[in-house]
C-alpha cells in the first residue's frame, strides 16, 4: 500500500473580521510534517475550537506568520518520533494545548510558571495546530490523556479546563467562599464543575447575556444567573471573567466585596469598548482593596495536574461536535456567542 504523504487542512492565510468574511478558513491538503529530533508526529483525532481563535484570525492575537492552521485543543495518537525522544511511545494517545514550547532556563520557567517565560511560543499561533490530520509537537509540551475521556471529551480539557482550573487557582477561593462567572462557556462550565467537586460549600453565580446559558448554568448547579450588568443577590468573594469585552470588568468589580478578587481569563480584549474603563467609579469599584488579576496563558503543569483532577472526579465536558470542514461554522458561532459546552473538530482518518 502507497504510503500517505498529504493530509487535510484548515488553512488561515490572512486576517479577518469573522462578521464580514463568515469563511476564513480554507480547506487544503498539504505534507504531512516530518518530526524533529525532539518532537513527535501526531495523528489528530479530536480538536476543540477556542474563542482565542477569533482572536487570531481578527489580529487581536495575530499568527507568527500565515499560511497558519490554527488549533491548540489537539487529541490524538503519536504515529512518529524524531531521534532525541526519550520516553513517549508510538501508540501512545496524548494531547497537545496552547504552550507550544518555552526556554526553560529563565526564572519563570524554573519556577513553574513556564506560561510567563519572554520566549512563550503558543500551538496554532506560532507554530502549526491541530485544525489538521497531523500535527508535530515537542514531547516536553505533550500530556497523556487518561482513559476515562473520549478523545471529543479530552480536547476541551487541554485549554478550557486547563485555563479554567488556572484561573480558579489564582482566584485563592476557599470552600465557603461565593464565586462569581462572567460568561459562560468552554472554559466556565468545567470551573462551576471543578468547584462543585472541591469547594462543595461554595455558591456560583453565572453572568451570562442569553438566557440559554443562564439556564445552562443553572442546570449545572449555578446558585443564580442572571444578565451581565446585573447585581449579583450577594456580594462575591472572587469572580472570573471570560468574556472578550471590557464592560463586564466594571460590572464585576461592582459585585466584588472588600478584599475581593477579579481574574480576567482573556488573552486579548476588544478594542471597541474600551472607553468603559474610563467609567470606573474608584469608591464603587476600587475601594476597600480589590484585586485585578490577569490570566497569561496556560502553564504546562497547569495542563498535567488538569487532566488529573479531570480523571479523578471525573469532569466530563459538555461538546458539540462538528466535521473538519466545519471549523467556519462553529468559528461563527462563537462569534454569535451560540454557545452550549465546547466545541470540538472530528478529524476524518
Amino acid at each position: 500500500m502507497k504510503k500517505q504523504t498529504l493530509m487535510k487542512a484548515m488553512v488561515l492565510h490572512q486576517l479577518a473580521d469573522l462578521s464580514q468574511n463568515r469563511a476564513p478558513l480554507t480547506l487544503e491538503e498539504l505534507p504531512i510534517p516530518l518530526p524533529g529530533p525532539d518532537e513527535l508526529l501526531i495523528k489528530v483525532r479530536a480538536c476543540g475550537v477556542c474563542h482565542t481563535e477569533l482572536d487570531e484570525i481578527e489580529g487581536r492575537t495575530p499568527p507568527l506568520h500565515f499560511p497558519m492552521i490554527l488549533g491548540h485543543q489537539a487529541v490524538g495518537i503519536v504515529v512518529g518520533k524524531g531521534k532525541a525522544v526519550p520516553r513517549t511511545q508510538t501508540g501512545n494517545r496524548v494531547g497537545v494545548a496552547w504552550i507550544a514550547s518555552a526556554c526553560g532556563c529563565c526564572h519563570h520557567c524554573l519556577a513553574g510558571n513556564d506560561n510567563l517565560c519572554p520566549d512563550f511560543r503558543a500551538t496554532g499561533r506560532d507554530v502549526n495546530g491541530g485544525y489538521a490530520q497531523y500535527l508535530t509537537a515537542r514531547e516536553d509540551f505533550v500530556h497523556p490523556i487518561p482513559e476515562r475521556f473520549s478523545d471529543s471529551q479530552a480536547a476541551p480539557l487541554l485549554c478550557a479546563g486547563a485555563i479554567g482550573y488556572r484561573s480558579l487557582k489564582l482566584t485563592g477561593l476557599k470552600n465557603g467562599d461565593r464565586l462569581g462567572l462572567t460568561g459562560f462557556g468552554s472554559s466556565a462550565h468545567l470551573v462551576l464543575k471543578m468547584v462543585r467537586h472541591r469547594y462543595p460549600d461554595s455558591e456560583v453565580f453565572v453572568f451570562a447575556r442569553k438566557e440559554a446559558e443562564q439556564n445552562f448554568a443553572l442546570e449545572l448547579g449555578a446558585a443564580w444567573a442572571g444578565d451581565i450588568g446585573v447585581d449579583a443577590p450577594q456580594k462575591l468573594q472572587s469572580i472570573i471573567d471570560t468574556t472578550p469585552a471590557w464592560k463586564p470588568v466594571v460590572a464585576a468589580l461592582h459585585n466584588l466585596e472588600a478584599g475581593g478578587r477579579l481574574v480576567i481569563n482573556a488573552i486579548r480584549k476588544q478594542e471597541r469598548d474600551k472607553e468603559e474603563l474610563l467609567h470606573l467609579n474608584y469608591e464603587t469599584h476600587l475601594w476597600m482593596e480589590k484585586e485585578i488579576k490577569s490570566v497569561a496563558n496556560v502553564a504546562s503543569s497547569d495542563v498535567r495536574e488538569f487532566l488529573a483532577l479531570a480523571a479523578e472526579i471525573p469532569l466530563l465536558p459538555e461538546v458539540e461536535e462538528y466535521p473538519l470542514p466545519e471549523a467556519n461554522r462553529a468559528l461563527l458561532e462563537i462569534k454569535e456567542q451560540r454557545i452550549r459546552g465546547a466545541k470540538v473538530l472530528i478529524l476524518p482518518d
